[in-house]
């Protein structure tokens, strides 16, 4: 049998990481291979293309309906998907009370102590807020669950100091835990000289750009239908890209202990490629007489 595969897409909010992730694991199933994808975003939207629903009750809902954790049973939390996609979300307390990373720490050790990891799967697939490493988090790095972490960015300054900031953290745990960065995936978002950017900055972190995915409306066609584009539309060439990922992934050799860059690099590299300009570091200073 061959062995678990533990992956984690980490990415800033808003940068289209929970779309990519379900979009390329919606490919992986496709192809065959059994995976489970468990949630550890507070927003819980890390499967609601896979079960064709709005948001899947949470670990942590379930648990205060419930009592507490030790009151649920395994079939409480895990749904079935498209083509037998596995669904799990860890969810977080309300807004304002509590850490929001306490759900993912939770809903880990839940499965962990109920076998789900021992189910027949290929893969297990985290969906990580990535614009904070904090300790709840950091968990899938931490404690050595995914060891092979895949950062979704584009050529905005904000999503690129994501990914190096995300890169610190893998950096830090890569010893203990074994984790390792498997790539950076560029979501297109239309900035100038994309492309050659994210190859850059994954070239100045010692690994790559495991694939570049370009913008289509298909996407948001297939989402407002809380479907995924291979299920929306596979025979179009966006559903092909998501294949194309899925398939790097499943083949992925180059793992890689991340070696981040200054704030100051990270800048050097936006005025190398024309992104930001000398005189914008004078934007916003006042002017002495």
């Amino acid at each position: 049998m061959a062995k678990l595969r533990q992956i984690a897409f980490y990415g800033k909010g808003g940068i289209g990481k929970s779309t990519t992730s379900q979009n390329t694991i919606a490919a992986m199933a496709e192809m065959g291979k059994k995976v489970m994808i468990v949630g550890c975003d507070p927003k819980a939207d890390s499967t609601r293309l896979i079960l064709h629903t709005k948001a899947q009750a949470t670990i942590m809902e379930l648990a205060a309906e419930a009592g507490s954790v030790e009151d649920l049973e395994l079939d409480d939390v895990l749904k079935e998907g498209f083509l037998g996609i596995k669904c799990v979300e860890a969810g977080g307390p309300e807004p304002g009370v509590g850490c929001a990373g306490r759900g993912v720490i939770t809903a880990i050790n839940f499965l962990e102590e109920e076998g789900a990891y021992e189910e027949d799967l290929d893969f297990v697939s985290y969906d990580v807020l990535g614009d904070v490493v904090c300790g709840g988090f950091a968990m899938p790095i931490r404690e050595g669950k995914a060891q092979e972490i895949y950062i979704v960015a584009s050529g905005e300054m904000m999503a690129m100091y994501a990914a190096n900031n995300i890169s610190r953290g893998i950096l830090k745990y890569a010893n203990s835990g074994g984790v390792r960065l498997g790539g950076i995936i560029c979501n297109e978002r239309k900035t100038d000289r994309e492309r050659e950017l994210v190859s850059e900055l994954a070239k100045r972190l010692s690994s790559q750009m495991i694939h570049f995915v370009p913008r289509d409306n298909v996407v948001q066609h297939a989402e407002l239908r809380r479907m995924t584009v291979v299920e929306y539309d596979p025979s179009c060439k966006q559903a092909d890209e998501y294949r194309a990922l899925a398939n790097k992934i499943i083949n992925n050799k180059l793992f890689v202990i991340p070696t981040p860059v200054t704030m100051q690099e990270l800048e050097d590299l936006l005025m190398e490629y024309g992104i930001l300009k000398e005189d914008d570091e004078n934007i916003g200073k006042s002017k002495t007489a």
